[in-house]
């Protein structure tokens, strides 16, 4: 069996062995997006591709987050057990988990399938831009249940204390999708071209490939987990403690990502140039959000695994020391877009001379204001969850974007709103895009305080998983 994280001398050692493949990962992630967007901002060239895969990055991340209903109940499930050293129970746990996974991604194929023009007509994309998006997702949906397995097995295997094997499958899936994608996108060799549907048809082998390898790994065994048939026989009692901690993290994630597309919905009825502008200042963003990213599971990891291993004072150290390392990586790469803002938007528009380039690096020079309260916030809520807190977290998304983001955004990027068929019109302030971005900025530093006197309380290390 592998040697738990809590066995490591030291708080820093697990930190960074923890970090740095979900770190590189992540970046993988991203460029799987960034590869869409690079091909569509500079081969299709056309506003309403552009509106489209601007789409796609938020719909891309509502599909991964629905998986987090499973996955970050396994994560927390396996980390206790993992620290306690039991790993005969872990291995129960990812197999139930696989087994949940399985089941919600079939019904969301079915879903999918129906719901994917209703979705699009719904976050008020339009004419051409609509019926690329909806093209693109019709193709995607069918890799549904390839993005479970690499969503669920990644968590299991991070509650384990492995986080090299996402690093190498996400390598495997971007290589798939670099040379799927832009060999159909332009017709490369003996392969048709075929424009935007090669992008989705690219992103979804990639995704498939993934999946088919996760299971592979899982089969064979990996990190002290091995999937087995009998032990995929649903167990209630096992279920149940997954989806306990799962079902509010879960409903947390969706319900961000949720409040993210109603978001956009608000700016996408500002037409496709400010849809673009949002879009590709999102993805930029990104290169500042993934340090955090990596040390929130960094963070959720150690946090269960020092709890399953009663050791409170060390899951608090380490956690005080990924929101250290994190927030000073991240307000660093916050400092680099600020000042690269122009470049950066360029290389994704096509070059200086697009009107959406001057658009965007406004936009990213406010949200490098907010890094500090992100990386915060972020890693914070990320070891909350690990620990089994999710409730918590579910309540603070709730305030900060239903009660914050969302209002502010209609009311500051709008110049009259009209709301529920004319039941409700006021006037807004009419800053269009740059408007909803400080309502963004508003929602992140109240959650992140919100979260830091959760974290203070204390209560996250006396829950039961």
């Amino acid at each position: 069996m592998p040697t738990p994280l809590t066995h490591l001398e030291g708080n820093l050692r697990p930190l960074v062995r923890l970090v740095w493949p979900v770190l590189i990962e992540n970046t993988l992630h991203l460029l799987v997006q960034y590869v869409d967007l690079w091909l569509t901002g500079n081969y299709l060239r056309d506003e309403a591709y552009l509106a489209a895969v601007t789409l796609m990055v938020y719909v891309m991340w509502f599909v991964f987050n629905l998986f987090a209903l499973v996955a970050q109940g396994a994560t927390a499930v396996i980390a206790r057990y993992v620290g306690a050293g039991n790993y005969r129970q872990a291995s129960r746990a990812a197999n139930q988990a696989i087994t949940i996974g399985l089941v919600w991604s079939m019904a969301l194929v079915v879903i999918g399938l129906l719901a994917a023009e209703p979705v699009v007509h719904l976050l008020q994309l339009e004419g051409a831009a609509a019926d690329a998006a909806v093209q693109y997702l019709r193709i995607l949906v069918w890799a549904l249940p390839a993005v479970m397995l690499e969503e669920v097995g990644f968590a299991s295997l991070r509650g384990a204390g492995d986080t090299l094997t996402g690093l190498i499958v996400m390598s495997i899936v971007n290589l798939i999708n670099i040379a799927v994608s832009s060999s159909l996108l332009l017709g490369l060799g003996p392969l048709p071209e075929m424009g935007w549907i090669g992008l989705a048809i690219g992103t979804a082998t990639g995704h498939a490939v993934g999946g088919l390898i996760v299971l592979i790994l899982l089969a064979r065994g990996r990190a002290g987990l091995r999937l087995r048939w009998v032990r995929m026989r649903p167990r209630s009692e096992m279920i149940r403690r997954i989806l306990r901690i799962g079902i509010p993290g879960g409903i947390d994630s969706l319900m961000i990502v949720a409040c993210h597309l109603w978001y956009v919905s608000i700016i996408n009825q500002l037409g496709n140039m400010a849809t673009a502008a949002h879009g590709v200042g999102v993805q930029i963003e990104a290169l500042a959000y993934m340090p955090g990213a990596a040390f929130q599971i960094a963070a959720a990891t150690l946090a269960g695994q020092y709890l399953g291993a009663r050791d409170y004072a060390s899951a608090r150290r380490s956690v005080l020391l990924a929101c250290a390392v994190g927030a000073g990586v991240m307000i660093t790469a916050g400092a680099v877009i600020y000042l690269a803002a122009v470049p950066l938007s360029a290389f994704f528009l096509g070059g200086p001379d697009s009107e959406v380039v001057p658009i965007t690096a406004r936009l990213l020079r406010v949200v490098a204001f907010s890094m500090p309260a992100l990386a915060v916030g972020m890693i914070l809520q990320g070891a909350l969850r690990g620990a089994g807190d999710t409730r918590w977290p579910l309540l603070f998304t709730l305030v900060g974007m239903l009660g914050l983001r969302i209002p502010l955004a209609y009311w500051l990027a709008h110049d009259s709103v009209t709301l529920l068929g004319g039941m409700f019109e006021f006037d807004g302030w009419g800053l269009g895009v740059l408007g909803a971005w400080y309502a963004m900025f508003v929602d992140v530093v109240v959650r992140c305080l919100l979260v830091v006197t959760r974290f203070r309380h204390g209560g996250w290390q006396r829950i039961e998983v």
